[in-house]
């Protein structure tokens, strides 16, 4: 089955390996490309690098306590559902849970089949308050609502992976975005060949359809060795 949630990127933090190993795998036949982290060092990693579309987030952690997580994490990504998936299944601990910013809290030993009902509900929810955005950049303007970019106040004809591409690095804007991290959000079910060259391809193909100075390019810059940031 697949749905407009195909492809969405969710982050499981769980210090049981069991666990990590039934999430990915279940949540995976769902269409969700799941990335595991044992403990919130591996988490914090990830982020860096890959932001997820939800988190599921146990509390209890050998580096820390998921509270302190939820609401460091919540502070700067507000609009990112965080699901707490934990042993603590005391009233006062989901009162606390959800007063720290947490979107839902789940008890173990949990359903899958309720688990994914709550990630997709709180997908739906995310999704439904979320505003029609542009994004400026200088004289580029992204228009994500009606997919359409302009330069100068002319259209810029983009295919719709370009364009795609275009809305990922700039919604990532003066972040590093690894090709790993894009190959993931893109081309996660292609069996592209060599798919870094192929995303070097689709950088250069869009770098000329917005008239970039290859030398000294403007909006999307290169990192040697580890991707791309979108500047302006």
């Amino acid at each position: 089955m697949t749905s407009n949630m195909d492809n969405i990127t969710l982050l499981a933090v769980d210090d049981d390996a069991d666990i990590r190993t039934v999430l990915k795998a279940n949540l995976g036949l769902h269409g969700f490309d799941v990335i595991t982290a044992a403990n919130l060092a591996e988490a914090r990693d990830i982020i860096k690098t890959t932001l997820p579309g939800l988190i599921i987030l146990d509390l209890t952690l050998p580096d820390g306590d998921g509270l302190d997580f939820c609401e460091e994490f919540k502070a700067t990504h507000p609009q990112i559902p965080v699901i707490m998936l934990t042993a603590r299944d005391k009233l006062q601990d989901k009162i606390i849970g959800l007063e720290t910013g947490a979107d839902d809290y789940v008890v173990k030993p949990f359903e899958t089949c309720e688990l994914l009902a709550r990630i997709r509900a709180r997908l739906r929810q995310t999704s439904a308050t979320e505003p029609a955005r542009t994004i400026c950049a200088g004289d580029l303007l992204v228009d994500i609502g009606n997919h359409q970019a302009t330069l100068r106040g002319e259209p810029v004809a983009l295919t719709p992976k370009q364009f795609q591409l275009l809305t990922f690095l700039a919604e990532n804007r003066g972040r590093l975005v690894t090709r790993e991290e894009i190959r993931r959000t893109l081309w996660k079910d292609s069996p592209i060949y060599s798919w870094s060259r192929v995303i070097d391809v689709h950088i250069q193909h869009l770098r000329q359809k917005l008239g970039e100075d290859t030398t000294a390019p403007k909006y999307i810059v290169t990192v040697l060795g580890q991707g791309y940031r979108f500047e302006g």
